[in-house]
């Protein structure tokens, strides 16, 4: 056989074989891997690369090698998932940077950091001054973590004691022109809404690059031709004006009307009105 011939063959193995073990390690996004995972992909990609140049001659040898490399992490993982011990042993141990606003000089010199370095860090986290921090730590995957001080928080509907809906996910169910029926599916619509809801905007579905509908039935599009203008309907927002129009026309009436009955009627309506509007509002306004 031609030596290139071989190599070529070797190179085909070995891409399946390791494309394999890679799926076996699972997903990991490279910021999120520790020293000990950079060190084992680097062994394996050094052993695949000796592999099938032939550097390695027995490729069954290489293969038990990058065996070894790609399944024993995946062990480690596992095991260092039952015990505590074992996990700081190979990835390492969180080390606190900033504890009660305190910047922690022992622990940061451990770490080879300068004021410096910690000052870029925390500014990555939008942190631009230290008398705003309450807490921080490194993570054993390099990231810094930060606690702001109680006053320094951003304020939210909870602390304000306000009711809000729920928001879920939103559903991408239009995406270069296709349907996608899964995503439909999961919205609890069909193709008919989407068919009614292009029709009232105006648009071509071949038109569409990305649609997209909310947990509020609001369906975001996106179009291939950008310089088409098209109305972005808003369910909740039609739905509390909608409701706002019917309190005033119930005021309205009422001051018109002569009869009493229909007056009390009216009063009567209004306050139901008044009491659902109030009971939907943290729903209906975001």
């Amino acid at each position: 056989m031609k030596e290139w011939v071989e190599i070529l063959l070797r190179t085909i193995i070995l891409f399946f074989v390791t494309l394999g073990l890679v799926k076996i390690r699972g997903k990991k996004h490279p910021t999120k891997m520790t020293a000990f995972d950079y060190i084992s992909y680097g062994v394996i990609i050094i052993l695949v690369t000796l592999t099938s140049v032939k550097i390695i001659e027995n490729w069954v040898f290489g293969v038990i090698a990058l065996m070894v490399w790609s399944l024993f992490p995946v062990g480690l993982d596992y095991l260092s998932m039952k015990s505590k011990m074992l996990y700081e042993f190979i990835h390492g141990k969180e080390t606190v940077l900033i504890k009660n606003g305190k910047i922690l000089e022992e622990n940061i010199s451990k770490l080879k950091m300068t004021g410096e370095d910690l000052l870029r860090e925390l500014r990555t986290k939008n942190v631009f001054s230290l008398a705003d921090v309450e807490f921080a730590m490194l993570e054993t995957t390099g990231d810094v973590n930060v606690l702001l001080k109680s006053d320094k928080k951003p304020i939210t509907a909870k602390d304000l004691g306000e009711k809000v809906s729920m928001s879920k996910e939103s559903q991408t169910i239009i995406l270069d022109g296709n349907i996608i029926d899964e995503a439909l599916f999961n919205a609890g619509l069909n193709r008919d809404w989407v068919g009614t809801q292009l029709n009232g905007m105006g648009i071509s579905i071949d038109n569409v690059f990305i649609g997209q509908v909310d947990s509020s039935g609001d369906l975001f599009v996106d179009l291939f031709d950008d310089s088409i203008q098209h109305p972005q309907p808003k369910v909740k927002d039609l739905l509390y004006a909608n409701l706002q129009k019917v309190h005033a026309d119930l005021i309205t009436y009422s001051l018109e009307t002569e009869n009493s009955t229909a007056k009390e009627m009216y009063l009567k309506n209004i306050k139901k009105i008044d009491k659902m509007i109030k009971k939907l509002k943290p729903y209906l306004i975001n």
